[in-house]
Formats: C-alpha cells, structure tokens, sequence
C-alpha cells in the first residue's frame, strides 16, 4: 500500500466502479487473471494499417523519453517518445475508440504518447499514477488530477524481448501487433495501487511502437 497522501480517492473509487462494469459486459475484452491488480487485454483494438500510421507518425515527434521525477540512473527510462497531433482527424478517432471502451468523457485524456523502443532500450518499474508529495503535483493537480486509467497499444510484434511486466502480480505481456492493455491505476477504495508497478523490458531483437494515453479524474488541460 502506498504511504502517499490520498488524493481524489472518492473519484477514483468511482471511475474504477464504473469502467469495471463496462469492461465485464464487452464481450471483447479479457481480463488478465492475476489478484491486486486490473489489467485487461483487447485483441486487434486496431488493424495493421492503422498500426503502420501510428508508426509514422511517432517517427515524426520521437525525441529522447522523459520522467515527471529525476531518474535514479542514466537507463531507467531510454526509449524516445513524443505526444501525437490531437488535433490530427485520424488520432481523434483513436482516441474516441479508446474513450468509448472505457466509458470515458473524452475531456479527460491526456495526449496519446508514442513511444519507440529500439534494442536496448526500456523502461524500467515504475507507476503511472502521481506521487502527491512530489513538486510537480501541484502542476499536475490543477490540470485534471490523478491519472485514473491507462490504455496502451502495441503498433508491432517485437522478434525478442520488449514485454511489459507487473513484477508484483507476476504478469508479463508480450508485444502484440493492434493489441491493446488497459489497466487501472487505483484499488477498488481508489487509493494509488503500488501493484501496478510495471516495466517495458529491454527489445532485445528489433523494434517496439506503442501508442499510450492516460486518463485523468476530470478534464485535463
């Protein structure tokens, strides 16, 4: 359990409430059976040429990863990624797509980030919630909040490596070709969950694009 100060807890207890329910009357959507944590999994969220699109377009933002806090060495995050154009037609669709699975205002998306991994390169563990105690919360409280769920797609198979692993519930997902993962960043009470720690291993053999987008309390700006 995380020793950091609760906030937005009544709202993430209910958003989880609410795209729980979703998610368990589709049809399409696995849930990855582990116990802590929620993940869920998609196949073929998006088609081949929708994947090759989103791979041009990271391509063109792509510069060197950055992490809200100092990183505690040179390799904890080496992969390039950059937000894509949310105003371009084709990445509102994705983003509705998204927000229509979770039942989502979409108001309350981030950006979709794109990230490459290229062979060597990784993230390591970490959590996609907000520490409330850190000097950028202020920053990120005022503009929408806690990160309440996370969508991540896979835009290519990977020959060797690039999985994303929960060491804390012991489940590793390798890379899928239009897979998507979604999972959430709070227990039921809608306290920040620690088991959600996860890591992008090193691509040990070829090449990995993800699209991800990160949803928040309320309206993000």
């Amino acid at each position: 359990m995380t020793d950091a100060p609760t906030v937005d807890q009544q709202e993430l207890a209910e958003l989880g409430a609410a795209v729980r329910a979703r998610l368990a009357g589709d049809g399409t959507v696995y849930k990855v059976p582990v116990e802590g944590a929620e993940i869920y999994a998609i196949r073929d969220f998006l088609s081949g040429e929708e994947c090759d699109h989103l791979i041009g377009m990271i391509d063109e933002v792509a510069q060197p990863s950055q992490v809200f806090d100092v990183a505690p060495s040179a390799q904890y995050r080496t992969s390039y990624s950059g937000d894509i154009n949310p105003h371009d037609s084709f990445v509102k669709m994705v983003e509705r797509r998204l927000s229509d699975l979770l039942g989502i205002d979409p108001a309350w998306g981030e950006c979709v980030q794109g990230q490459r991994y290229r062979e060597g390169q990784q993230f390591m563990a970490h959590c996609d919630w907000f520490d409330t105690r850190a000097e950028y919360w202020e920053i990120e409280r005022g503009r929408g909040g806690q990160r309440s769920w996370t969508a991540m797609a896979y835009l290519c198979d990977v020959a060797e490596g690039g999985e994303t692993e929960f060491p804390l519930v012991g489940a590793t997902i390798p890379p899928q070709r239009g897979a998507l993962i979604v999972w959430n960043n709070a227990r039921e009470d809608g306290v920040p969950n620690d088991a959600t720690l996860h890591a992008a291993r090193p691509v040990v053999k070829g090449v990995k694009y993800v699209i991800t987008k990160w949803f928040r309390t309320r309206p993000w700006s």
